[in-house]
């Protein structure tokens, strides 16, 4: 019999075993697809130019992050695919074949899994091209055209990276076969993935990791003016080093603990499972580290689409607050300009301020504004009454101010809190920073800051005093005619180019692409969620084979099934527990971090994505105790 026959046959006949880790590579080829699938359809072409560039930069940066993860999923994968192969293998060599005979027909073998995925992950990537788009632009609440039929280039390009990345690692195994012992080879399945530790190097790495752990999450919750993206780099990577010493040094100290406290072990069947759970944890901490991470990246994505969704409505909503807004050195255009506007549209609201523009020499506040305005506080609270706002400070003292600044998606700028302000010469203790849109769009180019009306008369002679006229339609339909009325209104008194004026579109759609965004963050929570689950089922299901001879022998002793299906779900509890719990602690600091340079309190949008990772990670787990049973040979 040939090695391409009897590697078919293996194939077929082993496929059922396969089928995990089919469906999981194929899903990354589906999701793949699909993204470049949205680049090609020209879905977005709709939303202008700029829109347009923003969303393919995104999908083009989360198709990397994509290929990078498919690159380490097909590496883990495979690895997994050939230590489970290897003790067979070794058993041909008995049989007279040589190893580079064998080689090849695992080589055949993995080429086999590996088209199959990529067939089922295009096959279906093609039939849910349409019901994708259609999905990522629902949540975006987007109104474009959508094209149903998949394009040749992006399946091109799929397979392309898919095979090129699963090719290196099936050459890998070939040449890892043909230089193994036979010896290796049949002992290869039971090979931990790090060699046993003495107790003081558990204890070590437990001391160092949890070092670095804390020193990851402190530079997390960091507040900065100038580091915080330096010190989010160095975040990440201290955090994913120390789960991994968390996991490789600490848990398998605590189990270790319990295990030798006689009133923990001998309670509730524990002693059947403990020691299990230990050597597992020894034995895949890499693997337990690396879901923890990729739960911790899911969460993550699904508080930053929450929290982007929340921002953008937000940010429309500021701009939003007024339509026409004119910045003026007379202060009788009130009347004038709302009968112009009144011509075509509605008013259905109308404020006024008078600002001090004091040049950017005279103002040092550690934040970059071309230009400043002054306000007096009195003012500002008849502003806000008008406008059916609040002002959060009932007084100020002469030597206090208030900021207003407009809400951003992200800021670089994390650091709260009471600051001086010197303006004009006298040092002002700042007691607030405020997004309220008192100012509406003006907020955006004019840094504001609040004084005391007597502050205010004394710094009024340093700079010229303008006034500022805010108006809002009830009618948005109108906007046009009624921007171009106050233009003309503006011409006929001469006040052309003298006077400014802001008007916002309340249909414009020049942020349309953060919807794209936040969408697809939800769609990066599916694939790391599913990610961890299926690295997760795989390796349990894969240590199932080894522990069948054990529950076997404990059969035979007469231990009654429901016993051991009940140690079963605790020993796989134990393990989705563990890395479901250090990554609910690590979120609390990721999420707060993103909640800092959104100046924005995520605690909730964090509770909520755990427990949707928490309902999620139950489906993989009931899914995994049913594998588990089955293959070691206790459920009927």
């Amino acid at each position: 019999m040939s090695m391409i026959r009897l590697a078919f046959l293996n194939f077929k006949n082993s496929f059922r075993n396969y089928l995990s880790l089919v469906v999981s590579l194929a899903f990354t080829v589906l999701v793949l697809f699909n993204f470049q699938n949205l680049i090609d359809s020209e879905a977005f072409g709709v939303l202008g130019t700029r829109n347009k560039e923003y969303v393919e930069i995104i999908v083009q940066t989360v198709s990397f992050v994509l290929g990078c993860f498919m690159f380490f999923f097909i590496w883990y994968s495979t690895n997994v695919f050939l230590t489970r192969r290897k003790r067979e293998i070794g058993i041909y060599v008995f049989m007279g074949l040589s190893n580079e005979r064998i080689g090849k027909m695992y080589l055949v073998e993995t080429i086999l899994i590996g088209v199959s995925a990529l067939v089922l992950g295009l096959a279906f990537g093609a039939l849910s091209a349409g019901l994708f788009q259609m999905i990522l632009l629902a949540v975006s609440d987007l109104a474009v055209d959508i094209r149903f039929r998949p394009g040749i280039r992006p399946m091109a390009f799929t397979a392309a990276v898919y095979g090129i990345i699963y090719m290196i690692f099936v050459v890998k195994g070939y040449v890892n076969i043909i230089r193994s012992s036979v010896l290796g080879m049949i002992s290869a399945a039971k090979q931990n993935e790090a060699v046993r530790q003495k107790g003081i190097v558990l204890l070590i790495k437990a001391v160092v990791g949890v070092g670095i752990l804390c020193r990851g999450y402190s530079l997390a919750m960091r507040e900065s003016r100038t580091d915080v993206m330096r010190n989010a780099l160095a975040a990440v990577v201290l955090v994913i080093v120390g789960v991994y010493l968390l996991f490789g040094g600490l848990i398998p100290l605590i189990f270790q603990w319990l295990a030798g406290r006689k009133g923990f072990l001998y309670q509730k069947e524990r002693t059947l499972w403990v020691n299990s759970v230990i050597f597992r944890m020894k034995k895949n901490y890499r693997t337990y580290a690396m879901v923890s991470v990729l739960m911790l990246c899911s969460v993550t994505a699904l508080a930053t689409s929450v929290a982007m969704k929340d921002r953008y409505h937000s940010i429309i909503q500021f701009e939003n607050t007024y339509t026409f807004q004119l910045l003026s050195g007379r202060e009788d255009l009130e009347e004038a300009a709302r009968a112009a506007i009144e011509e075509k549209a509605t008013v259905e609201m109308s404020t006024r301020i008078p600002m001090l523009g004091l040049d950017s020499s005279l103002i040092r506040s550690g934040e970059y504004s071309g230009k400043y305005g002054i306000l007096p506080f009195s003012r500002l609270k008849e502003l806000a009454e008008e406008a059916g706002m609040e002002v959060e400070v009932e007084e100020l003292g002469e030597d206090e101010v208030i900021r207003i600044s407009h809400p951003v998606l992200l800021s670089l700028i994390t650091e709260r809190g009471e600051k001086p302000v010197d303006i004009g010469g006298k040092t002002y203790r700042q007691i607030l920073d405020t997004s309220t849109p008192y100012l509406g769009y003006l907020q955006e180019s004019i840094g504001f800051y609040v004084v005391n009306d007597r502050e205010y008369e004394r710094l009024l002679p340093m700079g010229e005093e303008n006034f500022i006229y805010n108006y809002r339609i009830e009618n948005p339909g109108k906007f046009e005619e009624a921007r171009d009325r106050l233009d003309q209104m503006l011409a006929d008194i001469g006040e052309k180019g003298k006077t400014g004026r802001v008007a916002v579109d309340p249909e414009s759609n020049e942020l349309d692409w953060v919807k794209v965004f936040y969408s697809v963050c939800i769609f990066m929570f599916l694939v790391f969620i599913l990610a961890s689950g299926s690295i997760m089922f795989m390796k349990l299901y894969n240590d199932a084979f080894e522990e069948k001879e054990r529950y076997r022998v404990l059969m035979k002793m007469g231990f009654d099934r429901q016993v051991l299906k009940k140690s079963i779900g605790a020993e796989l509890g134990a393990s989705y527990g563990v890395t479901f719990g250090v990554m609910g602690i690590s979120s609390f600091f990721s999420v707060g971090a993103l909640g800092k340079m959104m100046s924005r309190n995520l605690t909730a949008v964090n509770a909520v994505s755990v427990a949707v990772v928490l309902g999620i990670l139950a489906v993989w787990y009931v899914l995994s105790v049913e594998a588990y049973e089955r293959n070691v040979g206790i459920k009927r």
